[in-house]
């Protein structure tokens, strides 16, 4: 370089002497303008850094360019195979793109990102980051509902049940989105280190569609645990049914949205075995069913026990509380509560509400001694004060 420097100022000296003494013309050009200056070496910032390591499959990769333009980015595995993706365009943020892949990285994976620009000259520059991706210890893809492409009522909260617990529910809650045809507030609310429900502060506006997407895949869920998988689940709210039991009058009304469609004479559950009071969601249906005292805890053989089949059985609790048809209680409907907790009515009534009833509706029971709703769903019988407290991200 040093040679050719000296043969180029040689070459100029000579110029300006043929050129009667004007040395301050002799590096123009015949023109009169000056050469332009070569451009700066564009500059590449990537992002994960050279070496980083366990890191979320979800990464962002991002690349920063500074004086020049981005030509080229590749993403390629451990063993060369280039990974399939696409740049998106850079928003007015300073110049950061971001590339994103077809399908998402693995995990326990080494990645190569490579990132080639050129400045205004054209002049190439290349910059590229290797890392790694976490290895979990375990993965967890959790239950969800209700399930994918069902009706259910207004009063059915969306429950998703973990196999394992999850240590940071902050990171699980942010990742899971829910969103409606009809815009509503709503929470999350953990029941357990495995168990978390999304409800509005009132039930859900009837015929509308509702979607969670689980998006988690590459979270860190804590103490080693991470989303296995990304999970989309919709659904749709229908007709508002929500029925009132009295247990002092002995009476339901039925609700078809706002409209009083049907009044009932009921027996809800005796001194001994009151029902419990607040809002039951609907959540099973049987057309016909054997009531057994032995799945609450009392032996069939007991004073108190039974095994008796019935008709029409709409389950409203985990707690053995069903809407169902006693024939033997009719004279006491209307008049007394003599059951073991459950809504008796008459096989032509019972048969009616089963027939009108799906998952989700509410029944809320008012005037019994007992107190208050606290198995299965009972999401409607916590204040929604509290039920925001509940929420990680609260």
């Amino acid at each position: 370089m040093r040679r050719t420097f000296a043969a180029v100022a040689g070459a100029l000296v000579l110029l300006a002497g043929c050129n009667s003494g004007a040395a301050d013309q002799g590096t123009a050009p015949r023109d009169g303008r000056p050469s332009p200056a070569a451009a700066a070496p564009a500059e590449i910032a990537v992002s994960p850094v050279d070496g980083a390591a366990d890191l979320s499959p979800r990464e962002s990769l991002e690349i920063t360019v500074t004086g020049g333009e981005l030509t080229a980015v590749t993403v390629a595995d451990d063993a060369g195979t280039q990974v399939p993706g696409t740049v998106e365009d850079a928003p007015d943020d300073g110049g950061v793109d971001v590339w994103m892949p077809e399908e998402p990285l693995a995990y326990g994976s080494s990645y190569t990102l490579t990132a080639t620009a050129e400045n205004e000259d054209g002049d190439p520059v290349e910059a590229s980051s290797t890392f790694t991706t976490a290895t979990p210890d375990r993965v967890v893809t959790p239950s969800i509902g209700p399930l994918d492409g069902t009706t259910v009522g207004v009063g059915m909260p969306i429950r998703v049940y973990f196999d394992e617990p999850v240590t940071d529910r902050a990171a699980a809650e942010r990742n899971l989105v829910v969103t409606s045809s009809e815009p509503t507030d709503g929470s999350w609310n953990w029941f357990s280190d495995t168990e978390v429900h999304f409800r509005p502060s009132q039930y859900w506006p009837e015929n509308i569609d509702v979607t969670l997407d689980a998006d988690l895949y590459g979270v860190d869920l804590g103490g080693g645990l991470w989303g296995e998988k990304d999970r989309e689940v919709s659904f749709r709210v229908g007709e508002r049914h929500v029925s009132i039991a009295d247990a002092g009058t002995h009476q339901m009304e039925v609700y078809d949205g706002d409209q009083l469609v049907q009044t009932f004479p009921i027996s809800a559950g005796s001194p001994d075995n009151p029902s419990y009071n607040g809002p039951h969601v609907v959540t099973e249906m049987n057309r016909d069913r054997v009531m057994d005292s032995s799945t609450y805890g009392v032996p069939v053989d007991s004073p108190d026990g039974y095994r008796t089949p019935v008709e029409y059985a709409v389950r409203i609790s985990d707690s053995g509380e069903f809407v169902h048809a006693a024939p033997w209680s009719v004279a006491q409907q209307g008049r007394e509560n003599v059951s073991h907790g459950c809504i008796n009515m008459s096989t032509a009534n019972a048969r009616w509400f089963f027939e009108f009833s799906q998952p989700g509706d509410i029944v809320e029971i008012r005037g019994s001694s007992a107190g208050t709703l606290r198995s299965n769903i009972y999401d409607w019988t916590i204040p929604w004060e509290e039920w925001q407290a509940g929420s990680a991200l609260k």
